[in-house]
């Protein structure tokens, strides 16, 4: 009877998504009509998305950037899946292109010199995008962090890796083996703090500004690092029953997908925030799901995150920063860099945050630890200074681009496709 009732639920989420996939497509479909592609020969660098809307978030961190390089560089946005697409055509800085199936994506790049493509994640539907040769296939990421992802062996398959810095180099040059860090890494640092600005929605006071950032509970043990049920509550807590602060909450968008727990104290956190607000409503602390970030990381006074990119997106900021040590046993941490010297917060001394809080805060030790591993990570963190790296690095690889092309001047043009591939395998999981 449980395994009954189990396939009965999955077949009704199946055909949900099914039916909103199809929705999906139809209304891409009405847009699609009425949008002017871009002519032949006009795009030269592109941004690969195979991803749906759930994970947006790891591109719209490069909205500013890529709108700054498309002044000199004319940009696109490649969107493989119609609940992405339509949110891209409404937010994104650039031009966005809905190419679903693999003909769809051969006739783009035949009519495009697509000099470099950029891949913001290691989806699996990267690999038909490699296919295509005469262009650099540029790994930039979503964030830089200590995580087990950001060693994975599918850096090899890029072609070059756009890194922030030293501690991203040799992460790298001690975990893959024989992988060819010196040539195909390049160091730009963040360019994404450089935008870390917006309007702020609450009124600035004289109380303290705390951002809890949090990660989701993860798919597997070892990358368990969210601890909205572990610290997440007793914290949030502590510091709304102090007027001395305010608090920033801002959980990740997958928070308690995979966990009823997990998510059950995501929604514990949001509530004790409004009720907070509806007690005192000059507190103005703030629940945020919006799609900007940046301003929240700029304007916290402390932040406390988990181990994921959030760490150095607020280490690029060089303000106190406090890291809450996973509970689970499995979880894999990479001490050998700033984890093995960051401020932790155990589950157990969560209740007590503001004491930590006021501990990094006004510690010496503290600000000389945070500022080397700033430089480490990161550079020169100079407003400005890591976009001139962004767009140098840009300018290197068209340069490169052009040599190849030259060399390869006489080769016969081929169609890179897979005659193995049929478009009906393009539609994936229906999951839109």
């Amino acid at each position: 009877m449980v395994r009954l009732i189990h396939d009965i639920k999955t077949a009704k989420r199946v055909a949900v998504n099914l039916l909103r996939s199809r929705r999906n497509r139809r209304a891409m479909a009405v847009k699609q009509a009425a949008q002017v592609p871009p002519a032949p020969g006009t795009i030269q660098i592109a941004v690969y998305f195979a991803d749906t809307k759930v994970n947006l978030y790891q591109l719209r961190q490069w909205y500013a950037p890529l709108a700054e390089l498309s002044e000199s560089w004319p940009v696109a946005i490649i969107s493989r899946s119609p609940s992405a697409a339509l949110h891209l055509l409404e937010e994104a800085p650039v031009p966005t292109l809905y190419l679903r199936k693999v003909a769809d994506l051969e006739k783009f790049v035949s009519e495009q010199e697509l000099k470099i493509v950029f891949y913001v994640n290691q989806n699996a539907r990267n690999f038909q995008m490699f296919r295509y040769g005469r262009m650099w296939h540029v790994f930039i990421n979503h964030g830089e962090s200590d995580k087990m992802y950001m060693t994975t062996n599918q850096f090899k398959a890029y072609d070059y890796s756009l890194v922030a810095g030293d501690a991203a180099v040799d992460r790298l040059r001690r975990k893959l083996w024989d992988f060819d860090v010196d040539n195909r890494t390049i160091k730009i640092g963040r360019p994404q703090a450089d935008h870390f600005a917006g309007d702020l929605p609450y009124t600035p006071d004289d109380r303290t500004v705390v951002l809890y950032s949090p990660t989701w509970e993860g798919d597997r043990d070892a990358a368990a690092y969210g601890s909205v049920q572990s610290h997440g509550v007793a914290l949030v807590n502590a510091l709304l029953a102090d007027a001395r602060y305010r608090v920033i909450y801002r959980p990740h968008p997958r928070s308690g997908v995979l966990d009823r727990d997990f998510r059950l104290a995501n929604e514990a956190i949001i509530a004790a925030i409004a009720a907070a607000n509806d007690k005192d409503p000059g507190a103005q602390h703030i629940y945020d799901d919006g799609a900007e970030l940046g301003w929240q990381l700029a304007a916290a006074d402390v932040a406390i995150t988990d181990v994921s990119a959030m760490v150095y997106d607020r280490l690029a900021v060089g303000k106190p920063l406090i890291i809450a040590r996973p509970v689970s046993p499995t979880a894999e941490i990479d001490d050998a860099g700033y984890l093995g010297h960051a401020e932790w917060l155990d589950a157990e001394d969560a209740p007590n945050v503001i004491e930590h809080i006021e501990r990094v805060r006004t510690s010496e030790d503290a600000r000389r630890t945070l500022e080397y591993w700033v430089e480490r990570h990161f550079g020169d963190t100079t407003p400005g200074v890591t976009t001139k790296r962004f767009h140098a690095a840009v300018e290197q690889l068209v340069a490169e681009w052009h040599r190849h092309a030259a060399l390869h001047l006489g080769d016969r043009r081929v169609r890179e496709t897979d005659p193995f591939e049929s478009d009906d395998e393009e539609d994936g999981p229906p999951t839109d």
